[in-house]
């Protein structure tokens, strides 16, 4: 499944100029928020591929949903329904995470489709003005729904993952996000000659890696004596 989550990162979505896409590629190995969205969604970002908003939408639906439990009394309802309550609170995120998908695709596709790139985002290295290709509407109304699909299908991953693999399914896809530049990264300081640094980066990954599998696995037993009645002789 994870495998199904890079192949979609590569996948560009359609109508979009391949020169820009390589200038919006490097833009995005700079800092700043160009820097980070493409961190967080494994590369896609940079590409502009299906997969460009990442798992972020589900992620603020999450946080929207929690927040509104307090103040809206049939939302809080529902939490104290137990399963039930948490299968529609669940439904209701998906529909909000959809929504800002939404707005955030159709965001992206008027910066990008109206050369507004680069003076939105601020990076050390030019984003590209226009992304799009001409005309615009016809390619926004491919693009747009082509962002919004991508992170459903995100969400359905991650969720799978959830109930089939290993752990919450999308700490797994922003784990899988961060990890896949890290054999960049390191190849670049190989590149540089910063061995040392390089040494030190891997020592410690490796030793995070085991602190947090020994946190995870570790156990403490604990005997628990329980005191014994006595009915005439016998216990």
């Amino acid at each position: 499944m994870l495998a199904v989550y890079r192949l979609g990162s590569s996948l560009r979505v359609p109508g979009v100029d391949s020169q820009a896409i390589s200038q919006l590629r490097e833009a995005s190995k700079s800092q700043g928020a160009l820097g980070f969205l493409n961190l967080f969604s494994g590369g896609a970002f940079g590409s502009f591929s299906i997969f460009a908003l990442g798992i972020m939408p589900y992620i603020t639906s999450s946080i929207i949903m929690q927040v509104l439990t307090v103040v809206i009394p049939k939302l809080e309802e529902w939490q104290q329904e137990g399963a039930t309550g948490q299968r529609k609170i669940t439904q209701w995120t998906r529909y909000v995470a959809i929504g800002i998908a939404t707005l955030q695709g159709a965001g992206l596709t008027f910066i990008f489709g109206q050369g507004r790139g680069s003076a939105f985002f601020s990076a050390s290295r030019k984003a590209p003005d226009v992304v799009l290709l001409d005309p615009f509407m016809p390619r926004a109304l491919l693009v747009i729904p082509s962002l919004v699909a991508g992170t459903a299908l995100l969400m359905w991953l991650g969720e799978l993952i959830s109930q089939r693999g290993i752990g919450n399914g999308m700490s797994m896809v922003i784990f899988a996000s961060v990890v896949s530049g890290l054999p960049y990264n390191y190849y670049s300081l190989l590149q540089t000659r910063k061995t040392l640094v390089f040494v030190i980066l891997v020592a410690l990954s490796i030793g995070i890696i085991i602190a947090v599998v020994r946190v995870e696995l570790g156990q403490r037993r604990i005997p628990v004596q329980f005191a014994k009645r006595v009915v005439g002789r016998k216990m």
